[in-house]
């Protein structure tokens, strides 16, 4: 088993990124993270998303905010944790990734804003996902997708209320929901 996994949201901005940010909340817990640390304001929608989807789902999968990305880093790197930056900037992930997978712990920094220079200065790895523009939720479905050697994928989460029964064609889904309007 791979080591521990947590992501930073880095400049969540409520308007602009709320679905974004919600859509990185599903791939770091569908994807074996255990936690998402959000910077910026506290958005309750985001809580309760990530709150319905967990309990449904299954797993156990954390969700905290925090006003600056900084003392995070740092509280973190004081802790053990590796510090891995997913950027189109730096080396590419295949040429890293054997040596991120013997960290014990990894905290996972994903931007949504300019990142400034410091965290690219404070982390231990900058890692490229290309060398093109692309989407912080597609660098952290890659990034945990090579961490975890693609065992990811046949996840079973403890306590689901729901289960996904693979098949060809057609939905079958083990389990009772209720829907609720609105």
């Amino acid at each position: 088993m791979k080591g521990e996994v947590l992501v930073l949201r880095y400049g969540h901005r409520t308007v602009r990124d709320e679905r974004i940010t919600s859509h990185c909340c599903l791939v770091a817990r569908a994807f074996g993270a255990k936690k998402i640390i959000v910077e910026g304001f506290e958005d309750g929608e985001l809580g309760k998303t990530v709150s319905k989807i967990t309990k449904t789902w299954g797993g156990n999968f954390g969700l905290e905010f925090t006003e600056h990305w900084k003392p995070i880093i740092k509280k973190f790197s004081k802790n053990g944790y590796k510090i891995v930056h997913t950027t189109m900037y730096g080396r590419p992930l295949e040429e890293r990734i054997a040596k991120i997978r013997t960290f014990g712990k990894i905290l996972l920094v994903i931007g949504s804003q300019k990142v400034e220079k410091e965290v690219y200065e404070m982390a231990d790895e900058n890692i490229s996902i290309t060398m093109q523009p692309h989407s912080e939720v597609a660098a952290l479905a890659i990034f945990l997708h090579e961490y975890y050697e693609g065992s990811e994928m046949a996840k079973k989460f403890k306590g689901a209320k729901l289960t996904i029964v693979p098949q060809e064609r057609g939905k079958k889904i083990i389990g009772k929901k209720k829907f609720e309007k609105g």
